[in-house]
């Protein structure tokens, strides 16, 4: 009865209210979760790399990869071309190399190899030695009569992607001495010779003769668009091979 009697003896304005309003608490606890769920996920997702790494070297532990650290590709120079390139003869050719010694034995001291080259030659006109009157056109400009350097063989080129080593027979010195180390001197050699085999090739097959015929018909084809009647293309005489 005292308590109540304090109570009410309280001035109005002390009076402590009959009802407090309800603040909602801030949901600290689901914004707390957030951070431990996405580490939750990076940690599932790097344990399966890791797993996937794991396996593929469990399945191959000896396994080797290859790294290339080539340097970047050095601009050397940039050459503008005037060749017209006319024909392309594409030649394969078998090289059976062999060395031994004449007084010992092939089995001891000798070796043989087989190598399948191909490659190609190009026959190429060059426009650019083309002088003053290389180009003549008659008064009514009807007729056009073009002189042209012969044709010329390029350099051979022997493609490693169609050129392999079919058979290699060596002695017993001969394997012993490659235990020790190969003599990177024998694949050069053998394209060396393989070029040579192309070149010589491209000479006796007529691929010069080609190459006059088919730029005979470009530039009769050429002209003719453009008006003229009567093109002649005409080409010099190589000079004599010196013996």
């Amino acid at each position: 009865m005292s308590r109540r009697r304090d109570t009410q003896q309280l001035p109005s304005h002390e009076q402590p209210p009959q009802s407090w309003p309800r603040v909602p608490l801030p949901r600290d606890g689901r914004r707390a979760r957030w951070p431990l769920v996405v580490l939750a996920v990076v940690a599932v997702v790097a344990l399966a790399f890791a797993l996937t790494g794991m396996r593929s070297l469990l399945r191959n532990p000896f396994g080797a990869r290859t790294v290339d650290r080539s340097q970047p590709v050095l601009l050397k120079a940039i050459e503008d071309l005037h060749v017209y390139k006319a024909a392309s003869g594409n030649y394969q050719v078998i090289i059976d190399l062999e060395k031994d010694a004449p007084l010992v034995p092939s089995a001891v001291k000798g070796e043989r190899i087989l190598f399948v080259a191909g490659g190609n030659v190009d026959a190429e006109v060059d426009f650019g030695r083309l002088g003053k009157d290389a180009i003549r056109v008659s008064p009514d400009r009807r007729s056009v009569t073009v002189t042209l350097p012969p044709p010329t063989l390029g350099k051979p080129h022997v493609d490693p992607a169609r050129s392999r080593v079919v058979s290699h027979q060596r002695g017993l010195l001969d394997r012993l001495g490659d235990a020790f180390g190969n003599d990177p001197g024998d694949e050069r050699q053998l394209y060396l010779l393989a070029e040579r085999k192309l070149a010589e090739a491209a000479g006796e097959s007529g691929l010069a003769e080609r190459a006059e015929g088919n730029t005979r018909a470009m530039l009769q084809g050429m002209l003719r668009s453009l008006g003229y009647t009567n093109v002649t293309v005409i080409f010099t005489e190589p000079p004599p091979v010196p013996r």
